[in-house]
């Protein structure tokens, strides 16, 4: 029989893989392949923390592959060139993928499978990143939603997302030959920051279904501590997800009964719908009026929060901690945001830029999505000038300053009710903070330059 090719793409599991499923029940050699395609994605293409992940992910693939007497062949360049390549080396006449649903992904894999099919092969693609196809979530007129609560009670109506499936071995055809994964240099070299994601993170598939079952383990404080940067209650399976090393099927089922966190798997889904109905998204507010929104452009300031020295604490934790580990609480992801755009005056589209490279489980719909949320002109954004007041935001969320002093060593000994607010310590106590920078913008100031700014708005 001729062989089969799996292409795998952000699905990098064997369990609750439905385009492997598909071709193993096929009865044909199954042959398994990885093409990094960075010319397809445009300004898209993965960012220094994601190529780090991606990496260890192939790997841990390759490994599981190669227990179960499969390979995987790497190939990089275009996707079409690449496949048609594999397709006449091995003789292949089926092509199995599971969808990706970013613009450019949407209009690459549309042309391909229409191109492959006019030579013959037979091509049949899957859906293996959401609970649901972004098309089958619509409001009662049969449109795309663009406020979550609504699109959340929809989802809910529908047929209980499908089971998972077992990873079922397929009929391993001969592998052709495969580029070296270390020929790619995906590692980064300089700055040499993934020694610090090493420690935090495991990636591959075993790591996810450990992730997983910890966070189960704790999963009944989520609701109450999912907030707050100072403890572990959240489920850090982000990344996991994005690279597809878990399904959202699987973790659907197994935290059956836990709704908050059930309805922000949802969130992420209803980013994917926003993005897919939205394909501007990434680039262009939605909201048309933000198109004459008087952004400031300073670098000086850019800079400082980019390395977490803006002398606002939580924010220089929260930027710290992503350098540090290529992840950041979504709570202090919300508040670093909201600084920079709103006391800053700064261009989401920034932000959003430095998150694409910096953030293990960067995501196109939900990086996005999420910026344009806090900027106000995105979907489900009233009323768009909340400004959050990052002091309060410390207090309430950090209270006794934890997790600010476990990435800003400089305020270590600072006392609590300062811990938030250096500046207004007394003399003797700024006296001992060594190294870090006086605020870079009056939080008074900042917070009524941006209220002119959305004020200027409602103007014609």
């Amino acid at each position: 029989m001729r062989p089969a090719l799996v292409w795998f793409r952000q699905d990098l599991r064997l369990d609750d893989n439905p385009a492997l499923a598909a071709a193993a029940a096929d009865g044909k050699p199954v042959i398994c392949t990885y093409i990094l395609d960075d010319e397809s994605p445009g300004p898209w293409r993965m960012g220094g923390a994601s190529r780090w992940w991606l990496h260890l992910s192939l790997q841990a693939l390759a490994r599981r592959l190669e227990s179960n007497g499969g390979a995987l062949i790497l190939r990089r360049g275009r996707a079409e060139a690449a496949l048609n390549a594999l397709i006449e080396e091995t003789g292949a006449d089926a092509v199995f993928w599971n969808r990706c649903y970013e613009p450019f992904a949407v209009a690459r894999d549309t042309s391909l499978k229409s191109r492959l099919q006019k030579k013959s092969l037979r091509v049949e693609s899957f859906n293996a990143s959401l609970l649901f196809e972004p098309w089958m979530v619509t409001t009662r007129e049969g449109n795309p939603f663009r406020v979550f609560t609504p699109f959340w009670r929809a989802l809910r109506a529908l047929p209980e997302p499908a089971t998972p499936m077992p990873f079922a071995k397929p009929r391993f055809g001969e592998a052709p030959g495969s580029e070296r994964l270390e020929d790619w240099k995906l590692l980064p070299t300089k700055p040499d920051w993934a020694g610090g994601m090493r420690a935090h993170w495991t990636p591959g598939e075993a790591g996810a279904q450990a992730r997983l079952d910890a966070f189960l383990g704790r999963i009944e404080d989520y609701a109450q501590g999912r907030d707050r940067p100072d403890i572990e209650a959240t489920s850090r399976l982000s990344p996991h997800l994005h690279f597809g090393e878990i399904s959202p099927r699987q973790i659907w089922h197994a935290a059956r009964g836990a709704d908050k966190f059930l309805s922000e798997i949802a969130w992420r889904e209803f980013a994917h719908h926003l993005l897919f109905h939205n394909p501007e998204l990434p680039e262009a507010p939605l909201d048309k009026r933000f198109e004459r929104f008087p952004w400031r452009r300073d670098d000086v300031a850019l800079r400082a929060w980019q390395r977490g020295r803006t002398g606002i604490p939580i924010v220089d934790a929260g930027m710290r901690e992503l350098w540090q580990t290529g992840w950041m609480h979504n709570r202090v992801r919300m508040i670093v945001a909201s600084f920079l755009i709103k006391h800053l005056g700064i261009h989401w589209r920034e932000g959003e830029a430095w998150f694409w490279d910096t953030l293990v489980d960067a995501d196109l719909a939900n990086n996005s999505a999420s910026w344009q949320w806090v900027a106000g002109s995105g979907a489900d954004a009233a009323p768009f000038f909340r400004i959050f007041n990052p002091v309060l935001q410390g207090e309430k969320f950090d209270p006794g300053g934890t997790y600010v002093r476990r990435y800003v060593p400089e305020l270590a000994a600072v006392p609590d009710r300062y811990v938030h607010k250096p500046w207004e310590a007394p003399v003797d106590i700024r006296a001992e903070i060594k190294d870090y920078p006086e605020p870079l913008v009056d939080l008074k100031a900042g917070r009524e330059r941006a209220l002119a700014a959305f004020h200027s708005l409602k103007t014609p």
